[in-house]
C-alpha cells in the first residue's frame, strides 16, 4: 500500500491475541490502536441459527409466500438477493421468532462453505432464514454490524478458524467457537467510515478484477476462433474454397481433401501395469490443452491404458468440458478418455488441434447419449465423422506454427493478467487487514 494515502494512529497497545497483533518482523505496528477495543461477539452480538427446526418439504418452498427465506446461495455481493430467494408462509415465518430477520443484521453460512457473508438491507416484507447460517445482531448501540462485516471478511477471522480447529478443512462453524472470537473495534462514528471506506475501495478492485477476467474471456474467444479458423481454411486469407458437402465443415480450401476420421487415425488400445506418467480427465484443464494438479494420482494403483508421444488424449465423457491433450511424453491414463493416434497422412498435432478445435467439440458434445453422464461413442459416431485436411504435410506443419505462435502470444498475456488479478486480490486482502486492526488510519 502507499504510504502517502494512509496516516498511523499516534499510540498502540498490544493485546496478546497473535492474530491481530501483527507480525514484529514487518515495518506495520504492532497491536492495535490505543484507544481501540477487544471484545468478544458475544459481548456484542446476538447470533443465532434455526435449531430444533423441523425442515420444510418440497411444497412448501414458494415463489410467492408471506415471507422470505434466506439461504447461503442467496448472497450476492454481501447482500441479500431477495429476488431470487424462495418463500414461505405465514405459520412457517411465525414458528421460530429468534431467527427472524431485521434490516442491518449480519449472516454468515455455518455449514459446507462456511463464512460466506451478508447484510440485510431493503427488507419490503419479513424474511427468515434456512438452516445453514447464524444471523448476527448488535446488541449495543455504539457497534455496527457493517463494521463486522469487514472483520469477518478479513484473514484474521479465517486465522481464528484455523487456529480453533488445530490446522483441519473446518465444514461446520460452531456457533459456541464463533462466538468467543476476539476482535478490535473503534469507537462508533469510526466504524462506520471505515465501512464506507472499504466498500468504496474494495468495490472499485472488484470492479478491476471483473474487467481483467472479461478480458481474459475474450482472449480465449480469441484462441478459439484462431484454432477453428486454422483447422478449417488453413492460414491464406486468399485460398480459393469448395463447398465441402458437409453441413458444419462448410467451405474448405480447395486442395484440401475430406475423409472419415477412422481412415486417418485410430484408437490406442494396450494396458499397462504401472507408469511413472499417469493422468486422469480431471488433470486436463477445460479449454486449454494443459495438464493440471498432476500430483493427485501419484499412488494410483491399477491397470493403465498406454499412451505414446504424439497420440491425442480425448474425453468422451461430457464433452462440452472440452478436455483434450497432446501427449508429448510416454504416459498412462485412466478414466473415460480415447488415446487417438494418427497415421499416414495427417501428423499427430494437427490431427490434436483438429479434435482440440471448438467445432469439433461441439459437434462430438451432439451427439451424446444419457443424461446424468452423456458420453460420446467412438465406433459409431466420433471415428465417422469427416476431417479436412491439406494433402500436403508441410503445410499442416505451417498451420499447427500458426497456431502454436498465435497460442504463446495469447497464452502469455493470460497468465500476465491472472497474475494481474491474484495481485489486486492479495492487496485487497491486505488492505482489509491492515485497516481492520488500525494498523493504517483511513480519516
Amino acid at each position: 500500500m502507499k504510504e502517502k494515502e494512509f496516516k498511523k494512529y499516534p499510540n498502540y497497545k498490544l493485546t496478546g491475541i497473535e492474530w491481530i497483533d501483527g507480525d514484529a518482523s514487518t515495518s506495520s505496528p504492532q497491536g492495535i490502536p490505543e484507544e481501540w477495543e477487544i471484545k468478544k461477539i458475544k459481548h456484542l452480538c446476538y447470533v443465532k441459527g434455526r435449531v430444533g427446526w423441523k425442515g420444510l418439504k418440497a411444497s412448501e418452498f414458494l415463489i410467492k409466500g408471506f415471507a422470505y427465506l434466506v439461504t447461503g446461495t442467496d448472497f450476492k455481493g454481501g447482500l441479500v438477493d431477495w429476488k431470487n430467494c424462495y418463500q414461505i408462509d405465514e405459520e412457517r415465518y411465525l414458528e421460530d421468532p429468534y431467527i427472524q430477520l431485521r434490516n442491518d443484521d449480519l449472516l454468515i453460512t455455518k455449514d459446507g462453505t462456511i463464512g460466506k457473508l451478508a447484510i440485510v438491507e431493503n427488507l419490503d416484507k419479513p424474511a427468515c432464514l434456512n438452516s445453514g447460517i447464524f444471523v448476527v445482531r448488535s446488541l449495543i448501540d455504539n457497534f455496527s454490524t457493517r463494521y463486522l462485516y469487514w472483520i469477518l471478511r478479513s484473514t484474521i477471522f479465517s486465522n481464528y478458524n484455523n487456529y480453533t480447529s488445530y490446522g483441519s478443512t473446518i465444514q461446520h462453524l460452531y456457533q459456541n467457537v464463533f462466538v468467543e472470537f476476539n476482535f478490535c473495534f473503534p469507537m462508533s462514528a469510526e466504524q462506520t467510515d471505515i465501512a464506507n471506506y472499504l466498500d468504496n475501495k474494495t468495490a472499485k478492485i472488484d470492479t478491476l478484477i471483473e474487467k481483467k477476467k472479461k478480458l481474459i474471456e475474450l482472449l480465449k474467444e480469441e484462441r478459439t476462433a484462431i484454432i477453428n479458423q486454422a483447422v478449417t481454411r488453413g492460414i491464406n486469407p486468399n485460398v480459393k474454397l469448395k463447398d465441402s458437402g458437409i453441413e458444419w465443415l462448410g467451405q474448405i480450401p480447395e486442395h484440401w481433401e475430406v475423409k472419415k476420421l477412422k481412415y486417418v487415425a485410430k484408437l490406442r488400445d494396450e494396458l499397462i501395469d504401472k507408469s511413472d506418467f499417469k493422468i486422469a480427465v480431471e488433470n486436463i484443464e477445460s479449454g486449454s490443452g494443459k495438464l493440471v494438479g498432476m500430483e493427485e494420482h501419484k499412488n494410483y494403483q491399477g491397470k493403465l491404458s498406454a499412451f505414446r508421444n504424439g497420440d491425442t488424449i480425448f474425453n468422451k465423457l461430457r464433452p462440452y468440458l472440452h478436455k483434450v491433450y497432446y501427449a508429448e511424453q510416454d504416459g498412462g491414463l485412466f478414466g473415460e478418455l480415447l488415446i487417438i493416434y494418427s497415421f499416414g497422412e495427417i501428423i499427430p498435432k494437427f490431427l490434436f488441434y483438429k479434435l482440440f478445435s471448438k467445432i469439433f467439440i461441439d459437434i462430438v458434445d451432439g451427439s451424446t447419449q444419457g443424461t446424468k453422464m452423456p458420453r460420446a461413442n467412438w465406433s459409431d459416431f466420433i471415428s465417422l465423422l469427416p476431417i479436412s485436411f491439406p494433402k500436403d504435410k508441410d503445410e499442416q506443419v505451417q498451420i499447427v506454427q500458426h497456431i502454436e505462435t498465435d497460442m504463446k502470444r495469447i497464452d502469455g498475456t493470460i497468465s500476465k493478467i491472472e497474475r494481474e488479478i491474484e495481485l489486486l486480490a492479495e492487496y485487497r486482502t491486505a488492505l482489509i487487514n491492515e485497516v481492520v486492526t488500525g494498523k493504517v488510519k483511513v480519516i
